[in-house]
């Protein structure tokens, strides 16, 4: 028999069509079957289960553009278990793992040895990239078509810039005529050697400087390329106020450019490295004040589509360790939704397109039409959140097997009280 939930008492949110209003919403198995204002107006049908909420905020599970599940070959970092209670504790009800794993997910046996795991551990969905290039070495390209028909999300080398321009050129080339996205973390290598901003408080730290250029030279180069090809493109984790013009311009001249940005990169800067804190190296950089303030801008005018988690965990061992030998990145999954929030409570977004940065924008992106919104007969994929609720973000209480936010201690605003997948509640606050 079909399970039947009634969430009567919400707050209903969907970014994709601009709905805010209270109302129910009914769940018959693992679809919406209905929702609206007057939904439930004569009460709940008998055999019908109910979850009150309380006048909460009921909205579309988060859909998180970027992350690290650990799976396979970096267990001690992340499993897809441990990433999968982290996520779902975050409210994101789906999320793209990528690619950097050992081995590498370059062939159609890694994006199946996904998908089978997150089955097998039945918490939130977990998509997977492809690698651009073999081993993500830079060189040889993968079998796009194969792994596109496999299930493949998008393609992207991950944590390294395909840095030749020839491949880069091809495989724009190679994804167009797939209907695939190549996704790009857009950082020179050559000039990324360092270890965070280069500027006045690297220069008092005594380290290594990643100059704005390595960001702005890869965009424009890739951006020349796009033009060129036609392919689509995704630019990750954009961190500077001149890579923000550089999209803009991109979008101005109508080419099929998206890009996202981090909660590191409009909530911090550099000046909170403070003495060599390392949970705060990431890559890109933490950058300086005006660059956070035209991130701001730059999700305000729609320029930054999408927020990404960039979920990078990483064990003790990788950052209990002199600040240019330690890892680049840290946790995000159990903290997208309150920093997300962050932006609306301090009025530099309207809470619709906040949520939407996170819901139904990066669900597009990924072609994943069906998720990130609140349709009748679409997936029950829900998030339930208290959006005034304040909180503390404690790491050694978070749900990810490693600890590494750098957001340790820092008060929230934004609890999330439930999170279900097809209907299925994964997550409950205690």
């Amino acid at each position: 028999m079909t399970t039947r939930t009634a969430y009567i008492n919400a707050r209903l949110l969907d970014p994709a069509t601009g709905l805010d209003a209270p109302g129910a919403l009914l769940v018959e198995g693992e679809r919406i079957a209905d929702l609206g204002p007057h939904l439930f107006a004569d009460g709940v049908p008998e055999g019908v289960a109910v979850v009150d909420c309380g006048g909460h905020c009921l909205a579309p599970g988060l859909v998180d553009l970027r992350a690290h599940v650990g799976e396979p070959g970096f267990e001690h970092d992340e499993t897809i278990a441990t990433a999968g209670r982290a996520a779902a504790a975050g409210g994101i009800t789906a999320l793209a793992a990528l690619p950097n794993t050992d081995p590498v997910i370059d062939d159609v046996a890694g994006l199946e040895f996904i998908a089978r795991r997150a089955r097998e551990e039945r918490l939130v969905k977990i998509f997977a990239y492809a690698a651009v290039t073999r081993e993500t070495a830079g060189s040889q390209i993968t079998e796009f078509g194969l792994l596109a028909e496999a299930g493949a999300v998008g393609f992207t080398d991950g944590l390294h810039a395909v840095a030749d321009a020839l491949v880069m050129r091809r495989a724009l080339s190679y994804a167009s005529a797939h209907g695939q996205t190549i996704f790009q973390h857009p950082e020179e290598p050559r000039l990324a050697s360092g270890s965070m901003n280069s500027g006045e408080v690297a220069t008092r730290l005594g380290l290594g400087g990643i100059p704005a250029a390595a960001e702005i030279i890869m965009l424009e180069r890739d951006l020349r390329l796009v033009e060129l090809t036609g392919g689509r493109y995704h630019a990750a984790h954009i961190s500077t106020a001149e890579g923000v013009e550089v999209i803009r311009r991109a979008k101005a001249k109508g080419l099929a450019v998206t890009c996202d940005t981090a909660p590191p990169y409009f909530a911090l800067t550099e000046v909170d490295i403070g003495d060599y804190r390392t949970f705060f190296k990431l890559s890109p950089p933490l950058r300086g004040e005006m660059d956070r303030r035209a991130i701001v801008a730059g999700l305000a005018d729609g320029t930054i589509d999408a927020i990404a988690s960039d979920h990078l965990p990483h064990d003790q061992d990788s950052k209990r360790v002199p600040f240019a030998q330690a890892a680049f990145g840290a946790v995000g999954s159990e903290t997208l939704l309150p920093l997300t929030l962050e932006l609306a409570h301090k009025g530099a977004l309207p809470l619709l397109r906040a949520l939407a940065a996170v819901t139904c924008i990066p669900a597009g992106i990924l072609g994943l039409s069906e998720l990130g919104r609140l349709r009748p007969g679409g997936p029950a994929d829900l998030v339930l959140f208290d959006a005034g609720r304040p909180w503390v973000v404690e790491a050694e209480k978070l749900r990810s097997k490693s600890k590494n936010t750098c957001f340790d201690r820092r008060p929230v605003q934004g609890l999330v009280l439930r999170t279900v997948v097809d209907g299925r509640t994964v997550h409950a606050c205690a």
